[in-house]
């Protein structure tokens, strides 16, 4: 829980500095507590999106330095034109063919599609994904998302330990290594599709403008998470929330890394339980 709120306080302050970009977040956090799903939560980027083109001026961007790349932007159209096929085919063949290992490669795809503004996004996109389902426990998805905090880049690796703990095949090794492959897939294919047309795009107001909308927006998407399935699970007696706090002053005041605090807590909860 502490892990969370600490992204969710960082990912606040730099995503959401102004009164129209804190009421999205808002309203991304009820429509996600009100309206579960990982649908939904997809249609709320989408309006984020939307409505950030309306109603949001964010500032130009900086003059830079135009980046290198020996990508053409014929092949970058390729890449974007196979990063939207997928995103929007693997559902379509998911529901069509009755495959395992098919529905996870959807699943693990569309979350790693849809991370903005920071990995911890990927929390409340996995949760919808694998736990209504029963692929994965609700204590395993949370006892799981805590020991990731322990190695490097957490939030995406998180995954391999999902497709491992799976309750159907794939699972193990095998399903470890498609969920890891799946979720890291759309980041190298948006990276190789944006990269011709990056100083375009940086420029572009409308483009700035909705993703400052869909950046607002899934702040309150993780703000949800924290509430559920976050502290709905880990604060039952005020023993619980006090050891939470703990925590969380170590993150932020004492400056200590996740991985030791994570450790820390474990070891003081089995002493206080």
């Amino acid at each position: 829980m502490a892990v969370v709120a600490q992204a969710l306080w960082g990912m606040g302050r730099s995503l959401c500095p102004d009164v129209p970009r804190i009421t999205f977040m808002a309203a991304a956090a009820c429509a996600a507590l009100l309206l579960p799903g990982a649908w939904v939560q997809v249609g709320i980027i989408g309006v984020a999106a939307l409505a950030g083109m309306a109603l949001l001026r964010p500032a130009p961007a900086a003059p830079e330095q135009a980046m290198p790349t020996a990508i053409t932007r014929r092949a970058g159209s390729a890449w974007l034109a196979l990063f939207f096929a997928l995103l929007i085919g693997l559902p379509l063949l998911a529901a069509a063919v009755p495959s395992q290992p098919l529905a996870l490669l959807d699943a693990f795809y569309r979350a790693g599609a849809l991370v903005f503004g920071g990995g911890h996004v990927v929390l409340p996109l996995l949760q919808a994904e694998v736990v209504p389902p029963g692929w994965v426990g609700h204590d395993s998805f949370l006892a799981g998302y805590g020991a990731a905090q322990a190695v490097p880049g957490p939030l995406f690796t998180f995954a391999a330990f999902l497709g491992a703990a799976m309750t159907t095949a794939p699972s193990g090794w095998a399903g470890g290594l498609l969920c890891l492959a799946a979720i890291f897939l759309p980041s190298f294919l948006l990276v190789a599709g944006a990269l011709p047309f990056w100083e375009r795009l940086r420029r572009h107001a409308p483009a700035q403008a909705a993703l400052a909308g869909v950046n607002a927006a899934v702040v309150g998407l993780l703000l949800a998470a924290l509430y559920d399935p976050v502290w709905t699970a880990a604060i039952h007696t005020p023993k619980d929330f006090a050891l939470a706090l703990t925590a969380l002053v170590a993150l932020m005041a004492w400056k200590l890394p996740p991985w030791g605090v994570v450790l820390a807590t474990g070891v003081a909860g089995w002493l206080l339980g």
